[in-house]
């Protein structure tokens, strides 16, 4: 298992650097190998590329290695905690809530204040999840699968009319609402130094009390009845791991909007490859998700230079198609001759 896991781990994290080599050489303006080097090792260079590569390139694909690590990381978890494959961090509302909460300030003026925008992406979405747990839960104050989900659900749709009336009613204001709806599609063009220090104290302080709980999840996501003969409190454990996932969604989603995917598609296919021991799962998805991000990024800024596409739309684009072929495919393996 130890082998295996350094392997594994071992690999994704070239994987990782090399998609961080290949994000800073492309863009709009390509730079080249000597001032990346220069830039690493504090050699002087050319001052625009230098500038380029200090101030927008490098926090910016930072930023999209935390985030995506972040949304790989919960969607592992959400998928075991939920025991569905299809489980992914927005299960539970928090993308509408986060979206309507950087709607609503956007539309009262509230983004002249400098970080108001992802503030109220991060209350927004920390209200529906707490919306969702309320629902959720019982007269016995136990917290009900099939009742979160539902209530993530409507509450969504609750979320997105919001959303849609905001963008209906403040549309005349043209500057706001294309920030708005680039916003809503992902992006991470708003990147700074300080997001990437944040969202790394919260990734690695909420990844590694995920990972330290990877045993108990390994046996919560075999039933409830299963945990509890092993001496776990389930009801405890899942409150504490949506928790963490919460505040580790809420946080990447309100410096980088609601990217779709990542945390859906990651983890399903590192569990085909690695197994479903979340011990090795978790870390992987992080770092499968970081790669995938950053990779998506590049190809958003470098695809129609000098315009940015949101990223958004380039998880979605590569996301959706390979998880339905990944779906037939399962479903052939259960049933042969069988397609959907």
């Amino acid at each position: 298992m130890r082998h295996r896991t350094t392997i594994c781990l071992s690999i994704l994290v070239l994987l990782l650097l090399g998609a961080l080599g290949v994000g800073l050489s492309l863009g709009a303006v390509p730079i080249g190998l000597d001032e990346i080097v220069a830039l690493i090792f504090g050699r002087s260079g050319d001052p625009t590329q230098m500038l380029i590569l200090g101030q927008v390139r490098l926090p910016r694909l930072l930023l999209a290695a935390l985030v995506g690590g972040a949304l790989g990381l919960c969607g592992a978890v959400m998928q075991g905690l939920f025991r569905n494959p299809l489980a992914d961090p927005y299960l539970l509302g928090i993308a509408g809530g986060a979206t309507a909460g950087a709607a609503l300030t956007i539309a009262l003026r509230w983004e002249i204040y400098w970080g108001a925008v992802p503030l109220g992406a991060f209350l927004g979405g920390l209200f529906a999840v707490t919306l969702v747990y309320r629902l959720g839960q019982t007269r016995w104050a136990k917290l009900d699968n099939y009742a979160l989900i539902l209530a993530g659900v409507a509450l969504a749709a609750l979320f997105s009319a919001v959303t849609s009336f905001l963008l209906y009613y403040y549309g005349g204001a043209g500057q706001d609402l294309r920030r708005l709806i680039f916003w809503i599609l992902g992006g991470l063009g708003g990147a700074q130094w300080l997001y990437v220090g944040l969202l790394a104290l919260v990734l690695f302080a909420v990844g590694a009390l995920l990972v330290l709980f990877s045993r108990e999840l390994n046996a919560l996501s075999l039933g409830e009845e299963m945990a509890a003969h092993l001496g776990i409190q389930p009801r405890r454990l899942r409150r504490a791991l949506l928790t963490a996932v919460t505040l580790l969604t809420a946080s990447a989603v309100a410096v980088a909007g609601t990217i779709g995917f990542v945390g859906l598609v990651v983890p399903h296919i590192l569990r085909l490859i690695v197994g479903p021991d979340h011990r090795l799962l978790l870390p992987a998805s992080a770092l499968g998700g970081a790669v995938l991000l950053t990779l998506c990024d590049t190809v958003a800024r470098s695809f129609l230079p000098p315009t940015e596409l949101p990223v958004g739309i380039i998880t979605a684009l590569l996301g959706a198609p390979f998880f339905l072929w990944l779906l037939h495919w399962r479903a052939a393996r259960r049933a042969p001759g069988v397609s959907l």
